[in-house]
């Protein structure tokens, strides 16, 4: 095993450490370490460096440089630091750098050194300045905690969620007060721990041992080194440990072995196989070889643990293969992301923490597109969790590339998307239009299927009038409305009218919304249309919310003027005679004290002959031309209605019937009158007689009438009224036998 242990350094008698060298970094920064504020991201994350400019000229090029680099040491960003007297950098646990100044701002940037936004600690850290300050990840999120120059502490236990905290005074240090600020932090070996909060990080140099447990070996001067949290020292590390530990028996320690020796053609192969087996340890060699595997960083030693696996599943006959399949996956995934060019050191157990999701989301962050899509493929993540969400962020980067032109940049997009499920064109669109590329955004919005989503961006893009043509070809009205109502409230009422005239659709809609919602608005449209005839029905409803009797006549005098100009008599003519019954209705409420306004014609001759004023009805007949029929059948149901069957009688006998005598039956059955009606049955036309005798219970003569109409269908009328087994039925029955005679 000394290949694999060449590294190990022994702590104590029973614990030893290794020190892995990831990369050799590719600055050039070494002597310059010690005069910067440095900032590690965890998780393999990139490493933030402000560099202090020795001159203290006030020429940009004086300024203190801040860098970002990878993990394995390529610069990934750099800008001039231009605000203030910078405390502390840290990193959050999206990857976003916060800058922690003097006067208690924080400024984020991101991994691009690209600033995204700020915020303050409060008022009193702005007043007591920054002594030292710390950035920590919880649970909730990633905090900042302040230690002020009165020795006092704030708290921000979340940036996303800004909630101040004014910790209490730390004991035995009040007594220092503000004048004591100068003197420094607390005093060495003194800590602070947050309730609810984690530890804070270890300080830099820490080595990891063997046994998992994280010690402070001795090291020679000062050290600056982005230590790799090799977290996961339970029982995983153990499998690393039991195999490569010197003089180890373990079961995969054997399993090794025997591999090698089998790769030499050696009898040492068999013999360390049989004493495995002898043990009944194969399955538990094959498993520690694949979570060693696991935790080993370089691709050499995780092959030779890999092969001694695959070598032991050989004369296991049940061995489940998903483990090994699994384990080959993760460390192709896992080496590609350490590859220097790529800069993630993960380990194992990060790899397994942070999950594949966030994973995917950290190299589109730092905009390794292709590897992010080639892992998509080899782990066959479905399409919307994967390639999707890729080829959006990827596509959302593209647009701000300002050395293309707006054809080149959205055929190139379209090309790439096509109709991958999942994209929304919409959304690229939007960060085209925030990147001030508006004609790229409405390109973009043409392979966007969705009118919903094209609809609100071009309205915010100001293109209302395209947003129009857009919700109308959609032919869904609720986003027509959405449209139409954002053009009142945008353009002036000319212009407004002007734009829907080209729009028949939306002025349809509008129209609609008008009647219900906007009346007024809707007369200046007619008017604009010379739309006489829509103007007229305009003037006929207004009357209606007329109160006075006089608004009401002069709505509807304008309604008629408009019906003429339109050329539609008969609506011309209705008019008149609304005009002239309301005028007739208010001398006749005047005149005889009783409201007869707002009756209709027919309900108004009703209403005088119920009150008795026949002349007047009649009159009221002759003027609106009310037919013969029409009339016969108000009286007869208004003097049944008031129980005047003298001058019902009366007026059945004034002239011939132009409606017959049934209604006379019908008007005194529905008003319970059974001798009154039974007065009009004889008189009613023998085709409707047997109904006029039914209705007033007499199915002697009803059935008299149907024997002699001879029509069978009013034989089974009346038998169906008539009890079984009685005479009359019995009647009707040899009625109806002869009648089928024949």
């Amino acid at each position: 095993m000394d290949c694999y242990t060449a590294n190990w350094n022994p702590l104590g008698e029973e614990a030893f450490y290794r020190k892995l060298e990831l990369y050799t970094m590719a600055w050039s920064l070494r002597e310059e370490l010690r005069d910067c504020l440095l900032a590690a991201a965890p998780y393999g994350g990139p490493i933030a460096l402000l560099k202090n400019s020795p001159r203290r000229e006030k020429s940009p090029s004086a300024r203190p440089l801040l860098e970002i680099y990878s993990a394995s040491g390529l610069l990934l960003a750099a800008t001039p630091w231009k605000s203030g007297q910078l405390v502390q950098l840290g990193w959050t646990a999206r990857e976003d750098l916060l800058c922690i100044q003097e006067d208690g701002t924080v400024l984020i940037y991101n991994l691009f050194c690209e600033f995204q936004r700020h915020f303050s600690m409060g008022n009193e850290v702005l007043q007591n300045r920054v002594l030292e300050a710390k950035v920590f990840h919880t649970p909730y999120g990633t905090g900042v905690a302040i230690l002020t120059g009165a020795l006092r502490f704030s708290l921000a236990a979340n940036i996303e969620d800004l909630k101040l905290r004014r910790m209490p005074e730390v004991p035995g240090q009040s007594h220092r007060g503000a004048a004591g600020a100068g003197a420094g932090p607390l005093p060495a070996g003194q800590h602070l721990l947050l309730p609810g909060d984690p530890p804070w990080p270890e300080p830099l140099g820490r080595c990891l041992p063997a046994d998992g447990r994280v010690l402070q070996p001795p090291l020679p001067g000062p050290v600056h080194r982005h230590r790799l949290h090799l977290d996961g020292a339970g029982h995983a590390e153990e499998a690393s440990q039991e195999i490569f530990r010197i003089a180890s028996m373990a079961p995969g320690a054997l399993l090794l072995e025997a591999q090698k020796e089998y790769e030499k053609e050696s009898q040492k192969a068999d013999e360390y196989l049989r004493e495995i087996k002898e043990q009944r340890l194969l399955p538990e060699a094959v498993a520690q070889c694949i979570e060693a595997a696991g935790y080993e960083h370089e691709p050499d030693t995780q092959k030779s643990l890999l092969r001694a696996a695959s070598f032991g599943k050989c004369f296991l006959e049940k061995f489940p293969p998903e483990s090994f399949v699994r384990m080959c996956q993760d460390l192709r995934v896992l080496n590609a992301l350490r590859d220097y060019q790529i800069g993630v050191p993960l380990t194992f157990t990060q790899y397994k923490r942070l999950t594949i999701e966030v994973l995917l989301d950290r190299l589109v962050l730092r905009r390794l597109y292709p590897l992010a899509l080639r892992l998509c493929e080899y782990l066959r993540l479905p399409e919307i969790q994967g390639v999707s969400r890729i080829l959006a962020h990827w596509a959302c980067y593209k647009v701000q590339q300002k050395d293309k032109s707006d054809e080149e940049v959205a055929q190139a997009i379209n090309q790439k998307l096509g109709d991958t499920p999942g994209i929304s064109y919409s959304e690229i669109a939007a960060r085209a239009y925030d990147c001030g590329r508006t004609e790229l955004a409405i390109k973009l919005l043409e392979y966007e299927p969705r009118s919903g989503e094209q609809v609100p961006l071009l309205l915010k893009m100001k293109r209302s009038k395209l947003a129009l043509s857009k919700a109308i070809e959609s032919g869904d009205t609720d986003l027509v409305y959405t449209v139409v109502l954002h053009l009142k409230n945008e353009l002036n009422r000319g212009t407004f009218f002007m734009t829907l005239q080209n729009q028949p659709v939306a002025l349809s809609l509008y129209r609609q919304f008008c009647k219900h919602q906007e009346r007024e608005t809707l007369k200046d449209l007619y008017n604009q249309d010379d739309n006489h005839q829509e103007l007229g029905s305009f003037h006929v409803h207004a009357s209606y919310a007329e109160r006075r009797i006089e608004g009401r006549v002069g709505a509807l005098q304008s309604a008629l003027d408009e019906f003429y100009k339109a050329k539609n008599e008969f609506a011309a003519k209705a008019t008149e005679d609304q005009i002239k019954l309301l005028r007739l209705q208010r001398h006749l409420q005047e005149e005889l004290a009783k409201p007869y306004l707002d009756l209709s014609l027919h309900d108004t001759v009703s209403s005088l002959i119920l009150d008795g004023h026949h002349k007047r009805a009649e009159q009221l007949c002759r003027d609106f031309r009310i037919p013969d029929k029409r009339y016969w059948w108000l009286k007869i149901s208004a003097l049944a209605q008031r129980g005047d069957w003298e001058e019902m009688e009366k007026f059945s006998r004034s002239k011939k019937s132009p409606i017959g005598y049934l209604p006379f039956v019908e008007a005194a059955m529905q008003h319970h009158s059974r001798f009154e009606a039974r007065k009009y049955a004889p008189r009613v036309a023998p085709e409707q007689r047997v109904r006029a005798f039914v209705l007033v219970g007499d199915l002697d003569q009803a059935a008299d009438a149907a024997v002699e109409h001879k029509s069978e269908a009013e034989l089974n009328f009346v038998l169906s009224k008539c009890g079984p087994g009685t005479a009359l039925a019995e009647k009707l029955t040899r009625a109806r036998a002869q009648l089928l005679k024949k």
